[in-house]
């Protein structure tokens, strides 16, 4: 699993950071159009804890052609980067407060992409509020 969490909230913000300015109150959803990466929030800080949540993934869902999967079509790791997509979900709704995204001192947007060889991803973000 390969997250970009630092890069990623950057190229949101510079993509929103002019509309997101206008909003006192409000939610920004981030929806990502792939089943084979996810998105979510955790800790941004020590990146020991992207390493062990991929360690955990990676015994919860094998990969590799003696992995139990049906669908194989798009290679062996296809089937598990679905499983994990789906375990982390493709959207996210965070609160806008003051123009600026509300979240946590040590709390990132990781890109979890679940492949073994990333492709580019899009996400649709949408605001709403006043």
């Amino acid at each position: 699993m390969s997250t970009g969490s630092y890069m990623l909230l950057y190229l949101i913000l510079k993509e929103i950071g002019e509309d997101l300015s206008g909003f006192k109150c409000g939610l920004a959803n981030l929806f990502l159009q792939h089943t084979s990466a996810s998105l979510t929030i955790n800790e941004n800080y020590d990146s020991d804890v992207r390493a062990d949540t991929e360690t955990f993934l990676n015994r919860v869902v094998p990969e590799g052609r003696s992995a139990p999967w049906k669908h194989t079509i798009e290679g062996p790791d296809d089937m598990p980067a679905h499983i994990k997509s789906s375990m982390f979900g493709c959207a996210l709704t965070i609160p806008i407060t003051d123009g600026q995204l509300n979240m946590g001192t040590w709390q990132g947007i990781w890109l979890c992409e679940h492949r073994d060889a990333p492709t580019a991803r899009k996400v649709v973000i949408t605001l709403n509020g006043i």
